[in-house]
């Protein structure tokens, strides 16, 4: 079994995980900040740009994922959509995915969970990639469990990942960078992303 945190416009290690099945995503876990429960991470036309997804109360110690509640103080949303156009209308799919994705910027959602399973679910389903249980309740880690919940600020990593080149958006003027948010994988390769994401867990 793999444990996974919820997760904002997971990254492509998080679907390649999703790829291989055995996957279960922990609510009950305590929240971490500036990890990617509530933060992604896009390829902007400067390099990599962290989207930051606002939460309310966010320095109360040990709140379980399930509890924690959004932010619409300031125009987060609005500002992330505009990233990700600015960032990704010219990719190849772009305009292809934009509609299912666009009303994740427009609705309001109460809970970081139920914002996160949503859109991650919408993910799942066009890149036709297969949709993790759910716990609501912590997670105890077994023998031969791949436990990836961050403890700490940042993103888990799982030394097993290699990062499948593929051409991004600004690849005449960037370097690849690797494991970025799987959105970054969507729009750049379309139907073919499952195809990248079966060569990132070689060894797994």
């Amino acid at each position: 079994m793999t444990i996974l945190p919820a997760a904002y416009l997971p990254s492509v290690e998080y679907f390649a995980h999703l790829m291989r099945g055995g996957c279960i995503v922990d609510l009950g876990e305590h929240f971490v900040k500036r990890s990617e429960r509530n933060r992604a991470r896009i390829l902007a036309p400067d390099g990599v740009m962290e989207l930051t997804v606002h939460v309310r109360h966010a320095n109360r110690p040990r709140t379980p994922v399930r509890q924690v509640r959004l932010d619409y103080s300031k125009r987060w949303q609005h500002q992330h959509w505009g990233a990700l156009v600015a960032s990704y209308k010219s990719s190849p799919y772009f305009d292809f995915y934009a509609d299912a994705l666009e009303p994740f910027y427009r609705r309001e959602f109460e809970l970081l969970a139920d914002y996160d399973l949503a859109l991650l679910e919408t993910l799942c389903t066009l890149a036709r990639v297969p949709m993790p249980a759910v716990s609501s309740t912590y997670v105890e880690a077994g023998p031969g469990d791949r436990d990836l919940r961050p403890k700490t600020a940042g993103y888990a990593k799982d030394p097993a990942f290699v990062a499948e080149p593929y051409v991004q958006v600004f690849s005449d003027r960037l370097p690849f960078e690797a494991n970025l948010s799987f959105a970054d994988l969507l729009f750049a390769e379309g139907p073919a992303a499952v195809s990248v994401l079966g060569h990132c867990l070689p060894g797994a």
